[in-house]
């Protein structure tokens, strides 16, 4: 009489069932609950899904079979559905966040690069002007930096840092790459990679869906010769949490992320899901930046027009720095107008970007504490769409 398997070693060659859409096996995911094995070798697996209309039920079904179908002892094999429990599912989405942050990434941005993702929760907040100038800064301080704007939609980089022209491509073996457009400044260098560098007007619409823009982003990130020799490459983030910035934690899970915000407190409830999100994405996360936070005027007096304080708040509820407040100057809108960006002028706006250049580089800002998975998996655990916790 062969000897019936015991459930232990069916566990483990349910190992080799990947969930597709969180990578990672159904075992260390908490998805087998139960496995019975009858006195006939008849085994019953019992499996939790993350929601019982789970559209990936079928496959998982059918590697479930295939997995301990042909062990020895096992006459048949049953599945009896389940569903996960809110913790249960809090704690398999943890885990496949932090499995797919642990990949290494495939991207054509050299390991020595600092990536730096510049989010907001909202948009109107002046992320690609802080972006600009904080660019022309770093490259200021004799460094070569790169310029990607993840806006697909809003595109705006190539006004604002003075660039224009089409990307250009070079063959790379079997596949083509493209080249940025440069642009000295200082002692150092800008290279951009936009898509209004490819667009013939910058008037273009671009009437894309979400995975067309993340697959847009994919390939600025792959397809770019950005150099082995490029010292920081800041991203100009879509506003929101949506498919773009999943896509990037994805493609580029070393990135670290700025969120920049205004004094109003509205403002500062908002991108406070842009840090939720990084966190999540297990990013770290290097501090906030509140723009147009006051306005002097030639007498010396100083008006809060967009409120105060956002900045701070969003700071100190989220255990992160405050790196810097910029102030509301109409040299920093002229000089993304004329593509000459404000920080290589003088003034209190040109010192603080500066300044804040200055403190990326030569400070260490302490890691922040991260936990979590992604939106995705987020909406997916609560059983739907949550809106705070995946915005767009």
């Amino acid at each position: 009489m062969t000897e019936l398997p015991a459930p232990d070693h069916l566990r483990d060659l349910l190992r080799t069932v990947i969930d597709p859409e969180l990578g990672a096996d159904i075992v260390e995911l908490g998805m087998v609950r139960h496995i019975h094995v009858a006195e006939d070798g008849a085994v019953l697996v019992t499996v939790a899904l993350t929601t019982s209309g789970c559209p990936l039920r079928a496959q998982i079904q059918r590697d479930v079979r295939s997995s301990i179908a042909t062990a020895p002892g096992v006459t048949s094999v049953k599945i009896d559905w389940a569903e996960m429990t809110q913790a249960e599912k809090a704690r398999a989405m943890d885990h496949a966040r932090l499995k797919v942050a642990q990949r290494p990434e495939d991207s054509s941005i050299s390991p020595t690069t600092r990536v730096i993702l510049v989010s907001s929760g909202k948009g109107g907040v002046g992320k690609s002007s802080v972006t600009a100038n904080l660019a022309a800064a770093l490259a200021q301080l004799g460094l070569k930096v790169g310029v990607l704007d993840a806006d697909v939609w809003g595109f705006s980089i190539p006004r604002m840092l003075g660039v224009s022209g089409r990307l250009a491509g070079e063959a790379k073996g079997e596949r083509t790459e493209m080249v940025p457009i440069e642009r000295p400044i200082g002692d150092g260098l800008v290279r951009v990679v936009s898509m209004g560098l490819l667009v013939d007007d910058e008037e273009t619409a671009l009437m894309w869906r979400g995975l067309m823009l993340n697959r847009g982003v994919q390939h600025f990130l792959q397809d770019v010769r950005w150099g082995d020799d490029l010292d920081y490459l800041l991203v100009d983030m879509p506003p929101g949490t949506g498919d773009v910035q999943m896509g990037v934690a994805r493609t580029v899970p070393r990135a670290e992320v700025l969120v920049v915000t205004t004094p109003a407190v509205a403002a500062q409830k908002v991108a406070i899901r842009a840090v939720t999100m990084a966190r999540k994405s297990y990013l770290r996360v290097l501090g906030v930046i509140e723009n147009m936070s006051s306005f002097s005027c030639a007498h010396g007096d100083s008006y809060a027009l967009f409120g105060e304080g956002g900045g701070q708040a969003l700071a100190d509820g989220a255990g992160i720095p405050l790196l810097g407040q910029i102030p509301l100057e109409p040299t920093v809108s002229a000089g993304g107008d004329a593509g000459e960006p404000a920080v290589l002028r003088m003034g209190p706006a040109a010192d603080e970007f500066r300044a804040i250049a200055h403190r990326l580089v030569t400070e260490t800002v302490a890691p922040t504490a991260m936990a979590g998975c992604t939106a995705w998996m987020l909406s997916a655990a609560d059983g739907g769409r949550d809106d705070d916790a995946v915005a767009v």
